[in-house]
């Protein structure tokens, strides 16, 4: 994928999220809202995503019940160093690093256009990362960004959960980004032309064979990028299952096995080729350490 056109950097914009963190009592009331949608989900899990082109940018939410018990969760998700870890299951990421700084934690996400371009032509994207609020029935993560490549700025992505009982967890996922006019008509000319085949997942009409018809365009990119950072989530937290050792090969197993669940609209590559860049950062990184 193109991926300073599909923008699927975590270009995340603060304009089009809420400002504040919302509360446990309000996800709840969603949670509720949700309950047909999630039940009756066409992602074959209880799941929900939206989209929508804000004036300057686009937004994307996932709603979704995740079979964690909320301390696990915060737990797993705490530190900019777990994200880092999280992130990198994401085919085009290929490094990520956190520095301490005066406002905050700073986790500074290495990103090619292709998931076979060298780690050294990548593109960096600094995000400073807040907890907002880790009681016992609510967490709220905030990563933002001011400024990104090619036209993209206020990035943000946001992570609020709360329990469902004692062994679920609601989330809601919820990233945007604005971009300047440029940026806009340079996707839109690749979504017209190289990009004309791409589909998100809402459903917005029937083929004449009876086929869904899939949301095309710059909805349709948000949708796909979507997917494949809450993929990274749900993977992430897969891994507490195995012991320690175990953990990074099962957590990109299961990425790349969420992913094929949608081949029309995220297959990219095959698993041999997909761990074996992923092997190839690793053994780089540790490198990199000694």
């Amino acid at each position: 994928m193109v991926l300073w056109l599909a923008l699927g950097a975590w270009a995340l914009g603060a304009q089009a999220i809420a400002q504040e963190a919302g509360s446990a009592q309000a996800l709840r009331e969603l949670h509720q809202k949700l309950a047909g949608q999630l039940a009756r989900s066409p992602l074959k899990r209880p799941m929900h995503l939206e989209s929508v082109e804000t004036e300057n940018g686009l937004q994307g939410d996932i709603y979704a019940v995740v079979d964690r018990p909320l301390g696990e969760v915060r737990a797993a998700l705490g530190n900019a160093s777990q994200w880092c870890e999280m992130l990198l299951l994401h085919i085009n990421n290929r490094r990520c690093r956190v520095a301490r700084q005066p406002d905050g934690d700073v986790l500074t996400l290495s990103v090619v256009r292709r998931y076979d371009t060298p780690v050294e032509q990548a593109f960096e994207l600094p995000f400073t990362h807040r907890t907002a609020s880790a009681t016992r029935d609510y967490l709220a993560i905030d990563l933002s960004a001011e400024a990104g490549p090619l036209g993209t700025s206020r990035y943000r992505v946001m992570l609020e959960a709360t329990p469902l009982g004692e062994r679920q967890t609601f989330l809601h996922f919820g990233y945007a980004y604005d971009h300047n006019m440029m940026a806009r008509y340079a996707t839109m000319a690749y979504l017209a032309t190289f990009g004309s085949h791409k589909v998100g997942f809402t459903v917005v009409g029937k083929a004449p064979n009876g086929q869904p018809e899939y949301i095309r365009g710059l909805r349709g990119l948000m949708e796909r990028n979507a997917m494949r950072y809450f993929f990274t989530l749900d993977a992430y937290l897969a891994g507490l299952k195995v012991p320690a050792a175990k953990r990074s090969e099962k957590r990109l197993h299961r990425w790349f096995e969420a992913v094929e669940q949608y081949p029309e609209q995220l297959h990219e590559i095959d698993l041999a080729t997909y761990l074996a860049h992923k092997h190839e950062d690793r053994q780089r990184e540790a490198g990199a350490a000694r």
